[in-house]
């Protein structure tokens, strides 16, 4: 089991949220950027839940993603964070600490979009009361059409794990998925589903892995 973190250990007490939203961000198409996306696709494969818990894949939609930010009660978040640790090192951030965290650990230009929504729903007054930030330190990014790596795709059990554990704590009745899933209610498309996703990658001879060199800015001597 990797080493967990967290800046509380515990939510003070209180209401059961009306409305959870959980919600994975990140770019499946960058190795473990895909983590918080892979997290909420698992999480809905595995698990039911109460009807007022929504699951949201969220990509890089960014500022798209205000009104999920600031319709719920209550906000779970997987992402893939750049803590400084050891690859596939699990951390908890909560409430208030959380956009301020993901102001200052910028990884990508999706956090960037997702810290300006964050921000705009304090700024409104509508923020959730209650919001975890469950992240995982990646190991690789740069890796065009990749997958996670092992080492996070081990730490996603953990994840999963310490997501059910508090969505059960907000009342969203989490159980284990007796029917599997019709294909219009996944969060993914079939496409891009795990195990399409990591059997069906070309060769590193027949696809690019790290984008497309004409659009690579050329460094050429005498050039400024």
């Amino acid at each position: 089991m990797r080493p967990i973190s967290s800046e509380t250990t515990c939510h003070p007490g209180g209401d059961t949220p009306a409305s959870i939203c959980v919600l994975g961000i990140g770019n499946l198409l960058w190795a473990d950027e895909g983590f918080g996306v892979r997290c909420v696709e698992a999480l809905q494969q595995r698990h039911a839940f109460a009807p007022h818990v929504s699951l949201v894949d969220g990509g890089t939609q960014g500022l798209y993603l205000i009104q999920h930010v600031q319709s719920c009660d209550a906000l779970l978040i997987f992402d893939a964070i750049d803590y400084g640790l050891e690859p596939g090192t699990l951390k908890l951030v909560r409430d208030d600490e959380v956009p301020r965290f993901m102001g200052a650990k910028k990884m990508s230009l999706h956090q960037t979009g997702f810290q300006e929504v964050l921000s705009l729903a304090q700024f409104t007054g509508k923020f959730p009361s209650r919001v975890l930030l469950i992240g995982c330190q990646p190991q690789e990014l740069e890796d065009y059409g990749g997958s996670l790596r092992p080492v996070v795709k081990a730490a996603m059990e953990e994840a999963l794990a310490l997501g059910v554990a508090e969505l059960a704590r907000w009342g969203g009745q989490p159980v284990p998925r007796t029917e599997p899933l019709d294909g219009r209610e996944t969060v993914t498309m079939d496409e891009l589903a795990l195990a399409a996703y990591e059997t069906q990658r070309p060769s590193a001879s027949a696809a690019c892995r790290e984008g497309d060199e004409r659009f690579f800015p050329q460094e050429t001597q005498g050039q400024h």
